[in-house]
């Protein structure tokens, strides 16, 4: 399951925000499966509508959708490294996730008290990625300690010894894991630590109703940050995400065409994860389920066989695959089957987004 992490300094719309993203994901998906494990922790349907069509298809019982868990990440203030805050606790949390939702505030709102005194997102991802990058430093210079021993009789400690050597560099110039190149090899040794500069990161500029559509000033920088680090920026109201949390279908997506806005913050961020990550969607269909299924881009047939079970991928013979595009306009998988659309495809097959498959295995 996809784990996301929700950060940001005090009074940005954090926690707003992910409230109005768990409580809309549950008006939304009443019929899937929700839970909050804690306060801050949160299950939800991932929206979409192929699942709906397919499941009517095929008139099944269940329809299963693919699941995405947000955690909002209390306790990030300056000195979070050194124990300020929740310090510990939250650097505990944060890595665990698979991506980083990095909440900034750009919006004015006298009201609202910044804990800096002024609105300045680019200060805001500034102080955070520094406390980051200090617990990160933190990491490095215990591993590295306990290398120490080891490097006089072993390559691989020198050799992994020398990359941290690079990495320390890197985040002692105020720079961030992530922008390094690393190869394969070296991102096996590296990802055990857990660097939290090193996970992908979304930026989400959090705005006024008003500004949304068009954003200000303040979400342009945000996004030529992003542009910069290679990263991935959003535009989310917590205001609006509020707002949507009591009105049915049709007014949500009425007022949010009213805003100029063709999705809501959940599907927003949903995206632009599985986007920045890499992650793609197939399904399976009959009259017991229709499930989605989520894998990483470039897996083959086999591979996507191992995430419903390992029994599949060590069995595997061959995958009976249509697109859903061609199934809907099949209208039934017996009539896409007489209208030769259903492919057999073998090991090296790459799944490709929307594929819905019935694997064929031996047990």
């Amino acid at each position: 399951m996809l784990k996301v992490g929700i950060v940001g300094l005090p009074n940005v719309g954090k926690s707003t925000l992910f409230n109005a993203l768990i409580a809309n994901a549950q008006a939304q998906a009443a019929n899937f499966p929700f839970c909050t494990i804690e306060p801050n922790v949160g299950i939800v349907s991932v929206p979409d509508d192929r699942l709906n069509l397919l499941g009517a298809l095929s008139n099944s019982k269940d329809l299963i959708p693919t699941r995405i868990e947000f955690v909002d990440i209390a306790g990030l203030v300056k000195g979070a490294s050194q124990g300020e805050g929740l310090g510990n606790k939250f650097l505990a949390n944060i890595r665990e996730v698979d991506a980083i939702v990095h909440v900034v505030r750009c919006f004015e709102d006298e009201n609202v008290v910044h804990v800096s005194g002024s609105v300045d997102p680019i200060r805001d991802i500034e102080v955070i990625n520094l406390e980051l990058g200090l617990s990160d430093l933190s990491q490095i210079d215990k591993r590295m300690a306990r290398l120490k021993k080891q490097i006089l009789n072993s390559k691989d400690s020198q050799f992994e010894h020398s990359l941290l050597e690079r990495i320390k560099t890197e985040l002692e110039s105020g720079g961030l894991v992530r922008n390094i190149s690393f190869n394969q090899e070296e991102i096996n040794i590296i990802k055990p630590l857990g660097l939290l500069t090193f996970k992908p990161i979304i930026y989400a500029s959090n705005l006024s109703e008003d500004e949304l559509c068009s954003g200000n000033v303040n979400s342009e920088n945000v996004f030529k940050l992003a542009s910069k680090e290679q990263a991935k920026s959003v535009r989310i109201s917590a205001q609006v995400e509020a707002e949507l949390i009591d009105l049915g279908d049709e007014e949500r997506l009425d007022y949010l065409h009213a805003l100029g806005v063709k999705e809501a913050g959940l599907q927003s961020l949903i995206r632009v994860s599985y986007d920045l990550l890499g992650l793609r969607t197939y399904f399976t269909t009959g009259e017991k389920e229709t499930k989605a299924w989520t894998i990483k881009l470039g897996m083959t047939a086999p591979q996507a066989a191992g995430v419903i079970h390992t029994d599949f991928e060590k069995g595997f013979i061959r995958a009976q695959t249509i697109n859903y595009q061609k199934l809907i306009e099949a209208g039934s998988l017996s009539e896409a089957k007489s209208k030769g659309w259903i492919r057999s495809e073998g090991k090296e097959y790459i799944v490709q987004e929307g594929d819905v498959m019935e694997f064929l295995f031996n047990v």
